[in-house]
């Protein structure tokens, strides 16, 4: 039962008060932006954004991103701030930084010419696919196929901020100030020729997990824009009852006209990708860019996507491209792999023609109709899958690359003997098991086998659905998370109910069978309620949902700082937070407070869903918007600039514009990489 915004407005005045006396001291240690850990971060912020606040009985059409902290100020964190960050700073990557080969050069723009009048081309004729006025594309936009590896977010040039248009706005800021303000539309809002960053800074090598991420990201928000139609003269959104209905003049797909150019801009985006990936990275522990197939079995010769590859930049249509290939670290990383699955299989549930799945939305088949993507072959939607092609449409790479990402996690990286995952394989699986890593790759194999059952995933990855396919590859996903959930709950949770870091498998030195890492960090205990709540969900073994209750109640209870109003790793000192950590701290708690607060008849009082809102208000306000989140984006996270004022921070949220977070020009709207958090 939903329950209303209301419950939480006691919820609002508690934080603001606790605000007040707990003050945090977060400094930023290190401002690099690695996509993979960023944008991990920025999916469960995107998850813990307005799915959320809805899924908690909130209705989104109050929000205001110009009237701070209200409806309460959990709503306002997670309903904009958390939602809207996860989006810009996937712009920040993808459109401005400049931070990897440009998509013209890349094999989908090639294969239709391969110049900057055939991308140029191509996105008009997406443009118009969704209705949106090829006039209002942002200028000098930079689409990269893939990222590299890390870079400094700062930017390289003086940013334009010459105003080009404004409006007026009527602002309750989040000292609770109200005013009407006329503000100001900076030049760099719709040009973003200025906003690139300093390619000095990039490592130009390419990571499976960093093209995961990011491509998690994309396919989330595609899902997101592409997932309803509207009408075309009037930008209403409605729902698509056919896959035929763009076709009658009167809808267009996506959304809204914006919101379904940016899905059509990312899903072009997410195949570049998966086709660089199954054309240039198979690796087989000595030749990069070997083929692999539908009939890919890891069992007999094993390819995978080496942990690093360095890229020999040149220049191609005046933009990057990538030259030569080298191999520097040729190892498979399990958390490479699993932040490979999890994004290719949403793309696959996101592209899926298969015709045994009579549950696809309509709008998504729409798109993949042939036009503006192409359609599947034949062979690759039927019953079957032993008669499966290569073919370089959407569902068919995905459908490619998913199997070989799972029949790795499978295969290479599962210890069959103890039931867990280890971090690498490199011609043989060596002896570590790492939670964080062992928790999220329970949370994408849930992913995988809704795909490959055609049940929902996206924002809908906890409900049922119409059809349930129960194939093969989904049981055998299930079998693993069980195993993965059990080995989490049986050896890695120490005697004060936290879990440990890791451990360390059997060897001849070892004749206990393992040797845990003490260490118990933030985001271990996070990331193991997160992988626990998605075994459950899978599973329905209760014990999973009890587990993770558990872990909670003994964060809790050994890791809150009561000076500090949110947890630490040991309460009273300093605690480092990396991007992982503010992942893991989204999820993890977000799933708390979907599936483990208390029901009807209990009253734990850590587990009453206020208590969890101001948890969860506390550790964002004090934390992301203390110092994590660099910089902030102008528009819909709040943020305005004022004709009448020479602040930075128009919503008085900590949170600085662009041009004045640091660095000679200023910093894009992503992460720090790591920051010191404390007590004031």
């Amino acid at each position: 039962m939903k329950k209303s915004a209301l419950c939480f407005a006691i919820s609002s005045a508690l934080i603001t008060a606790s605000f007040a006396s707990h003050a945090a001291n977060v400094k930023v240690l290190d401002k690099t932006l690695s996509p993979a850990a960023n944008f991990l971060a920025y999916t469960e912020f995107e998850l813990s954004g307005e799915p959320l606040a809805e899924a908690l009985g909130l209705d989104l059409d109050i929000l205001d991103p110009n009237q701070v902290d209200q409806p309460t100020a959990f709503d306002y964190a997670a309903g904009i701030e958390s939602y809207e960050y996860s989006e810009e700073a996937m712009y920040a990557l993808n459109y401005q930084s400049t931070m990897g080969p440009h998509l013209v050069n890349g094999p989908v723009n090639q294969a239709r010419g391969g110049s900057l009048a055939d991308l140029g081309k191509r996105f008009i004729s997406l443009a118009g696919s969704v209705g949106f006025p090829a006039e209002e594309i942002p200028l000098n936009m930079y689409p990269i196929s893939v990222p590299y590896v890390s870079g400094s977010p700062e930017f390289v040039g003086k940013v334009d901020t010459t105003k080009v248009n404004g409006e007026e706005l009527e602002v309750l800021s989040a000292t609770g100030k109200a005013a009407v303000h006329n503000t100001v539309i900076p030049a760099y809002f719709r040009d973003y020729k200025t906003l690139a960053w300093d390619s000095a800074s990039f490592d130009k090598a390419l990571n499976p997990g960093a093209i995961g991420s990011i491509f998690l990201k994309e396919v989330m928000w595609s899902q997101d824009f592409l997932g309803g139609m509207h009408v075309t003269t009037t930008d209403e959104e409605v729902e698509a009852t056919s896959s035929t209905m763009d076709q009658d003049g009167v809808h267009s797909l996506g959304v809204s006209a914006a919101d379904g150019f940016n899905g059509m801009i990312l899903t072009e985006m997410s195949l570049d990708k998966l086709l660089i990936l199954q054309q240039q990275l198979g690796f087989d522990g000595n030749k990069l860019g070997v083929k692999f197939g539908p009939d890919y079995d890891a069992s007999k010769n094993p390819i995978w996507f080496a942990h690093k590859v360095a890229v020999k930049e040149t220049q191609k249509n005046n933009v990057n491209n990538i030259g030569k290939l080298t191999v520097t670290d040729g190892s498979s990383s399990l958390r490479d792999t699993w932040m490979l699955l999890w994004p290719v299989s949403e793309f696959y549930a996101f592209t899926d023609q298969r015709t045994a799945n009579t549950a696809q939305n309509p709008a998504f088949k729409a798109v993949f109709d042939g036009k503006p993507f192409a359609a599947a072959p034949k062979q690759n939607i039927d019953n079957k899958t032993t008669n499966n092609v290569i073919a370089d449409d959407a569902f068919s790479v995905a459908s490619n690359v998913a199997n070989l990402s799972f029949q790795n996690l499978a295969n290479l990286h599962f210890n069959e003997k103890a039931g867990t995952f280890v971090t690498k394989y490199d011609g043989k699986q060596n002896a570590q098991v790492d939670t964080f890593d062992a928790a999220y790759s329970i949370v994408a194999l849930s992913i995988y086998q809704r795909s490959q059952d055609a049940l929902p995933v996206g924002y809908a990855a906890a409900d049922g659905g119409d059809v349930d396919l129960a194939t093969p590859q989904g049981k055998q996903a299930l079998g693993l998370i069980k195993a993965q959930a059990d080995y989490i709950v049986n050896t890695l949770v120490a005697k004060n109910g936290l879990v440990y870091d890791g451990a360390t498998l059997s060897s001849s030195k070892n004749k206990s069978g393992k040797s845990v890492d003490k260490n118990q960090s933030l985001d271990a205990q996070f990331a193991a309620i997160r992988g626990l709540v998605a075994a459950y969900l899978a599973t329905q073994d209760d014990s999973y949902k009890q587990a993770a209750r558990s872990i909670f109640l003994a964060v809790e209870k050994n890791m809150f700082d009561a000076d500090l109003g949110t947890w630490a790793q040991t309460p009273g000192k300093a605690t480092i937070h990396t991007p992982l950590t503010a992942a893991a701290i989204s999820g993890g708690l977000r799933e708390t407070m979907l599936h483990l607060a208390n029901e009807e008849g209990e009253h734990v009082p850590a587990l009453e869903l206020q208590h969890l809102t101001e948890r969860y208000t506390a550790w964002f306000k004090k934390v992301v918007n203390g110092g994590q989140q660099l910089s902030e984006w102008v528009g819909d996270s709040g943020e305005n600039l004022l004709k009448d004022s020479n602040t930075t921070d128009s919503d008085n949220d900590g949170v600085k514009q662009v041009t004045a977070a640091g660095g000679k020009f200023g910093t894009a709207q992503t992460m720090a990489a790591k920051v010191s958090v404390s007590a004031k």
